[in-house]
Order: structure tokens, then sequence, then C-alpha cells
């Protein structure tokens, strides 16, 4: 099954990034010259991936980092990131968290931006040079086995990434083995706060949309308490409601939207997720 997950999840990001590169709007844009958006089958804003950064916060920002944003929050802005910091990008896409980052570390300070999909890849790398970024690189490889040494970070950040994987508990304790002592966990993640219907835990085009690979919010502290981590908080910052549920669910082929739309009504929220080495 986690091969089948990764494989929806590479597929859905891929063609992602190749309808950005054609102009196709994405989920976190209003941007009406854009064609129809990549989440879905209607077009409905994401609920999602919609309205996620102020427009001072892109101003300046190649447009495709900004149409490439398929994320959940906006962990930049809720780091509290410091001239001089290193930070990791866990499922960088088309890289404008890594960008906003490295506006605020500074030149003295670094971001990675980790992917595993080449298309995406190729798409922050073309946003970095128009945005003539020095203090970024962007990496190949998978969350679950982070290509950097041992106490090597100051920060890791995510945007509804870490939802995605198959293996979560792997995950937290890669991002505990790269983070410096003291280092801070600061991402944007979809939490689960109710029982899953077996209908979206077996749909993986809502795993590779974040929503069926959710954690429950408990079990969520618990997995970064266990590889390690403490002062675990889970701030909601936005939860989803039966409507928001509808515009998400009418796009899947064979489940039954109005009993799930009944199930799902505040059953998921997006929430900054915080803990410290």
């Amino acid at each position: 099954m986690s091969t089948e997950i990764k494989e929806a999840v590479k597929s859905r990001y891929a063609e992602a990034a190749r309808n950005v590169a054609a102009g196709t709007l994405s989920c976190c844009s209003t941007a009406k010259s854009a064609k129809a958006s990549c989440c879905s089958n209607t077009n409905a804003p994401d609920p999602i991936t919609s309205d996620l950064y102020a427009g001072t916060e892109i101003d300046g920002l190649p447009e495709k980092a900004v149409l490439a944003s398929l994320g959940c929050g906006n962990p930049t802005a809720l780091a509290e990131l410091s001239a001089g910091e290193t930070v990791l990008d866990l499922g960088s896409g088309g890289g404008i968290d890594v960008l906003l980052s490295a506006r605020r570390v500074g030149p003295s300070g670094k971001v990675y931006g980790l992917d595993m999909t080449d298309e995406m890849l190729a798409l922050a790398r073309e946003n970095q040079r128009k945005a003539g970024v020095q203090n970024v690189e962007f990496l190949k490889g998978e969350i679950e086995s982070i290509p950097l040494p041992d106490n090597s970070v100051d920060v890791i950040i995510s945007n509804c990434v870490i939802n995605l994987s198959a293996d979560k508990s792997r995950v937290l304790a890669e991002a505990f083995r790269v983070l410096r002592p003291g280092g801070r966990f600061a991402v944007s993640d979809v939490v689960r706060r109710g029982d899953l219907a077996p209908q979206i835990a077996r749909s993986l085009e809502l795993w590779a949309g974040c929503i069926a690979g959710a954690l429950e919010e408990k079990e969520y502290g618990r997995l970064l308490a266990g590889a390690g981590f403490r002062e675990v908080s889970i701030e909601p910052t936005r939860i989803y409601r039966s409507e928001d549920a509808r515009t998400f669910l009418e796009s899947v082929e064979g489940i039954d939207v109005e009993t799930l739309v009944a199930q799902a009504d505040g059953a998921f929220m997006s929430a900054f997720v915080r803990a410290r080495k």
C-alpha cells in the first residue's frame, strides 16, 4: 500500500507542476488569467489550499512559485525564523516556502528544499533562478530518508506534506535526527479530529489530496513525543465544515458524497504543529 500511495502522490504533484508550467491555475491562486484548478474537477476554490498568503508576502516572488503552492498553511509566517538560521522544507514543491524562508534567514542563513518529484524540483530551481536567490538549495529525496547529516538544521518546516507519507513515524524520526539540539519543528499540516470513514481511508485520490492520510490530533502528538520531541503543540488554523468537504469530495468517483459530507463536518483541520528537539 505504501508504494501505491507514494506513486499516487508523485503522479498528482508531477501533474500539478506540469499544469503550472503550462499556466494552469493552482489551488491557492485567484488569478483570473489562469485556467481551471488542478485540485478538483470543479472550478470552486480548494478549501484547503486557497488564501494562505498575504499579497505583501508574495510580492516579488516568481508567479509560478505562487501558482505551484499546494499547501494548507503558511509555516514561514509562524515559524519565527531568524537571520542566520538553517531551514529545511520537507516536500518543498514549487519552492514558495523556501523562497519566503530565504528572505527571513537572510544571506547568512541557508534554506534547503526537499522533494521527490522531478517536475517540482525543476520548477523550484527555475523559480529560484528567476528570484535571484543564492542561499537556497533544492535536494531530491524522500522525507522518510532525508539526505542531510545529523544535527544539521535549526528549523524544519513543511506545508501539507507529512500527512501524505505512509510512514509518518519514520518522517518524524528523520526530522528529529537532522535537527540540532534545541531545533524547532514548525509545520502546517492537515490533522484529523474524528474517526475516518473507510471510503476515505481507501481512496488514494484523497490521500494524495491531503485528507485520507491525516493523522488524528492526539496520535500526532504521541508520534512526535515518541520520536523524542518535547514542547509539542497543535494549533488549529482552519477547521473544515461540511460545505468545504463537499468541494473536494464531489471530484472523487465511486463514493457516497452525502454520507461522507455529514461525517466530515468538523473532522479535519489545517493546523500549525510545533515541537522542539
